[in-house]
């Protein structure tokens, strides 16, 4: 569904959740990654690093207006400059924030979006969601 190093984001994430008892795997979700791939874009072209869009819409709003319904809770991770999948996975497992995204267990679909900008810095999005 998404390119080689969103895909490696969801296999190393869902490793991390596989060491936490109860923790299923998460699974790859179209509208979610539409929804991470989007903003991680915004980001990288209009320059600004914010979970809110520069027009003010938040995470969840992105998320509904990319087609995901009937969600019961939400979360999002970003990320900037970061060259590889195992670098942001490990920042954000560096931050209790972020880290508390990633082990949530009842959270249960991602959608991984990573943008490189014209300087080549990327941006990193993990949106995660429950039904």
């Amino acid at each position: 569904m998404g390119s080689a190093q969103e895909n490696e984001v969801v296999r190393l994430v869902n490793a991390r959740r596989a060491k936490k008892k109860g923790c299923r795997a998460l699974k790859h979700h179209r509208q979610l990654h539409r929804a991470a791939r989007g903003h991680s874009t915004d980001m990288a072209e209009n320059n600004y690093f914010s979970n809110t869009s520069r027009d003010g819409r938040t995470f969840t709003d992105r998320i509904r207006e990319a087609g995901f319904t009937g969600g019961t809770r939400f979360a999002e991770n970003i990320g900037k400059g970061q060259r590889t999948p195992a670098a942001v996975v490990q920042s954000w497992m560096d931050a209790s924030g972020t880290k508390a995204a990633v082990l949530n267990c009842k959270l249960t679909f991602i959608g991984v979006g990573a943008v490189e900008d014209s300087s080549g810095a990327y941006y990193w999005t993990q949106d995660f969601a429950a039904r």
